[in-house]
């Protein structure tokens, strides 16, 4: 039996919050072209609220939507390219290394590679039923994405061979990248074959099996590489600009004109291919933004306890471990590594470390115990 009905959203399936609908626009690999990312902040403005929410997932989000909005929502975003597949768009969680190919710090290219993992994927239609939290990863070696656990990860570990990853372990199984999506959709259609009620590979109790000969297992990063911030000089002698987008509320405006944008998983954007490099108001680079996250809270979420947001920017991270801030006990959107959680409860703010509640003054606490930092 599976256990209750996948809730994921999407564009075809919103979630209906407090504040209107909320659509999801999967981007596999993070990347938007110019023109179709004014299509969707010209959606937004006229649909929602004007705002366009990142993910840990480095999808984007729609918020404030009135009801039978989505259906022109959907519309517009299909004869943009932007929803190919309405059978499959809830499937299609490609992570991949954000700057693969431009800035030399990868074995090899992992962009050709999206972009046939998502056409294969959405070709399969047996493939719509896996979950919508269902993540591939795809990780050109740096070891920013495949941290983040997902279900089926492809590892570069030489210029011509991948490791298939399966929920954050590597599983010995090899391929060159020219099979490696193969061998990923293998393991997609495996889980689907074994799964009864479960959503993710980490949840099957007797894993995942696949046949093939096994290579010596190796050690997977368990917290990610992030990608830097500011200014990064790319192979071709141009620059991309990476920024953060504060709490993950993106305004769209100062981004029009930008040829190609690329959502990280760490809720910033990466616009790559700049001559020269421009100020884009609204992004930041100061570090004691990175790491910080909160969930919607209040007035968006009819679950939250508080306005999460409002009490999370009067803070800062530490330069340590990530932080994050929930308005209740669901956690939404919090980071896969080892975290600082701050979890708003009806007696207020608990936060927590590995399970454990640490007290003292909220701020202060949630500053010292990030700064304890991976190595606690």
């Amino acid at each position: 039996m599976r256990a209750g009905a996948d809730g994921c959203p999407g564009l075809v399936r919103v979630h209906a919050a407090a504040d209107g609908g909320l659509a999801r626009v999967r981007l596999p690999g993070g990347v938007i072209s110019g023109p179709r990312f004014a299509v969707l902040a010209a959606a937004a403005a006229e649909l929602g609220d004007g705002f366009l929410e990142l993910t840990s997932r480095a999808n984007v989000q729609v918020r404030g939507l009135s009801d039978g909005a989505e259906r022109e929502l959907g519309a517009r975003l299909r004869a943009a390219g932007l929803l190919p597949s309405t059978t499959h768009e809830r499937v299609r969680n490609i992570a991949a290394s954000v700057l693969s190919g431009r800035d030399g710090a990868g074995l090899l290219d992992v962009r050709p590679l999206v972009a046939r993992l998502d056409a294969e994927l959405c070709a399969d239609p047996g493939l719509a039923e896996l979950p919508g939290r269902f993540l591939f990863t795809l990780d050109d070696g740096r070891g920013d994405v495949i941290a983040m656990r997902g279900d089926v990860g492809l590892y570069a570990v030489g210029a011509d061979e991948m490791a298939l990853v399966l929920a954050g372990a590597d599983s010995g199984l090899r391929a060159r990248p020219e099979e490696a999506v193969d061998l990923a959709l293998s393991a997609a259609r495996a889980f689907l074959r074994v799964r009864t009620g479960e959503w993710r590979v980490a949840e099957l109790a007797g894993g995942l099996p696949l046949p093939g000969a096994r290579a010596e297992p190796v050690a997977v990063p368990v917290a990610p590489r992030r990608t830097a911030l500011g200014a990064i000089p790319q192979r071709d002698g141009r620059t991309a600009f990476s920024g953060l987008v504060p709490l993950g509320r993106l305004d769209p405006a100062p981004l029009h004109g930008a040829g190609e944008i690329i959502v990280t998983p760490w809720r910033g954007v990466v616009i790559p291919d700049l001559s020269d490099v421009p100020h884009f108001p609204g992004l930041v680079t100061a570090p004691e933004w990175d790491g910080l996250t909160s969930c919607a809270g209040r007035p968006g979420c009819a679950k939250s306890l508080t306005d999460v947001r409002a009490d999370a920017a009067r803070t800062r991270a530490a330069g340590g471990l990530p932080v994050h801030w929930s308005g209740c006990e669901r956690q939404c959107g919090r980071p896969a590594d080892r975290h600082v959680a701050v979890v708003a409860t009806p007696g207020g703010y608990e936060v927590r470390l590995d399970g454990t509640v640490r007290t003292g003054d909220l701020t202060a606490t949630a500053a010292a115990v990030a700064t304890t930092r991976r190595s606690e």
